[in-house]
């Protein structure tokens, strides 16, 4: 299946599953989620934004990857093995917000509220700057995140461009890194696509963290700027709950 880039996102579901990298955060095992108080694993947000972006990427197409953006907001946990419903939602002009539901709950569990062109000016936050990030688009950060997540749309494989929740998926790598201690939420964060990048670019990311303050544990929000071979591909403002303590 293709995106078109002219109709409207229609809803879909799905069986949510967490992938093997994000054990390294034990909230995403049954074990270390239940040391938590959770019954079993969290799916990483990351994964429930890809299934989130499937509407939109079978709807807008590449269009949106070139130069739209969205707001993703994680409101309660979705489990592995929940059937996820991402449900259009009319939003406004040139906008629409996917909910994620699960079973009869009507309650969303997360919201991608997208928009389909993004004319923001980029960011400019003073703050804590945190060491640049190098990396290669590929494997974890390639194409096929969502296929690997169970979603069947190939827009980006056949393509050949990275799959948007690579973006949240290299800033969780960076609060990895350097802001985390044990395991940890992903709450919030807002992308802005610039343009495609292609499999196998070079990627630098710079980040500055711009505030820390606590609400359900300690939390961070961190800007970041995408370079991919030198080219300007994404700015992302990224929020987790660092240390649940």
């Amino acid at each position: 299946m293709t995106g078109s880039g002219d109709r409207e996102p229609e809803a879909w579901s799905v069986v949510a599953q967490n992938l093997p990298e994000h054990a390294r955060n034990a909230i995403h095992t049954d074990a270390g989620a239940r040391a938590a108080g959770f019954p079993g694993a969290l799916v990483a947000g990351v994964t429930t934004y890809a299934y989130l972006t499937h509407p939109l990427l079978g709807a807008w197409g590449l269009d949106w990857l070139a130069g739209g953006g969205c707001e993703m907001r994680f409101r309660s946990p979705v489990f592995a093995g929940d059937v996820v419903r991402c449900t259009p939602v009319p939003a406004g002009d040139d906008e629409v917000a996917i909910e994620a539901r699960v079973g009869d709950d009507d309650r969303a569990r997360a919201v991608v509220r997208a928009w389909r062109n993004d004319h923001r000016p980029a960011p400019h936050r003073n703050g804590e700057p945190l060491p640049d990030y190098h990396v290669v688009l590929d494997g974890d950060y390639g194409p096929d995140y969502g296929v690997r997540a169970g979603d069947d749309l190939d827009v980006c494989p056949l393509a050949g461009v990275v799959h948007p929740a690579v973006w949240p998926a290299l800033a969780n790598n960076i609060f990895h890194q350097h802001l985390v201690r044990g395991p940890w939420i992903h709450t919030r964060s807002i992308v802005s696509h610039r343009a495609l990048a292609r499999a196998g670019a070079d990627v630098t990311v710079q980040s500055t963290v711009v505030d820390r303050f606590s609400r359900s544990g300690e939390r961070a929000i961190v800007d970041m700027t995408v370079h991919a071979d030198g080219l300007l591909v994404a700015h992302i403002e990224h929020e987790a709950i660092v240390s649940l303590g």
